[in-house]
């Protein structure tokens, strides 16, 4: 049998110029992913976040049942980094409109891979 050459796309979102005090609310970042995830079509299983203290950012990782959302914040940069990796018939990119709407940054880039055994490279 033969596998599908996309098994899921991967996007990763560096967004810039965001406000610190959005950046370092572990509460709040974890509702704008969870809303990010059901905007996309995905199904949330459980979230790590962990802050880390006064002023500092956030890091934390959504579990999907269709993969993950992950991010890492910067508050002192005004800069979050975040992965949204799902399978499925969900659509990512909702989910970074939902981030970008939330997140208000003054610019952001978004990449946005294949992943699938049809991508592998040999070594």
């Amino acid at each position: 049998m033969n596998a599908p050459s996309t098994l899921g796309r991967h996007l990763l979102l560096d967004m810039q110029g965001v406000a610190a005090p959005l950046l370092t609310d572990a509460e709040q970042i974890e509702r704008v992913l969870r809303d990010a995830a059901h905007a996309a079509g995905a199904t949330p299983v459980d979230a790590r976040l962990h802050h880390f203290g006064p002023g500092l950012g956030v890091t934390g990782v959504l579990l999907l049942k269709e993969s993950h959302i992950s991010i890492h914040t910067w508050p002192e940069y005004g800069y979050a980094a975040v992965d949204i990796f799902m399978c499925g018939t969900s659509r990512p990119e909702l989910g970074v409109d939902v981030l970008v709407q939330a997140l208000r940054p003054a610019h952001w880039h978004v990449r946005d891979h294949a992943r699938g055994p049809g991508f592998a490279r040999s070594a």
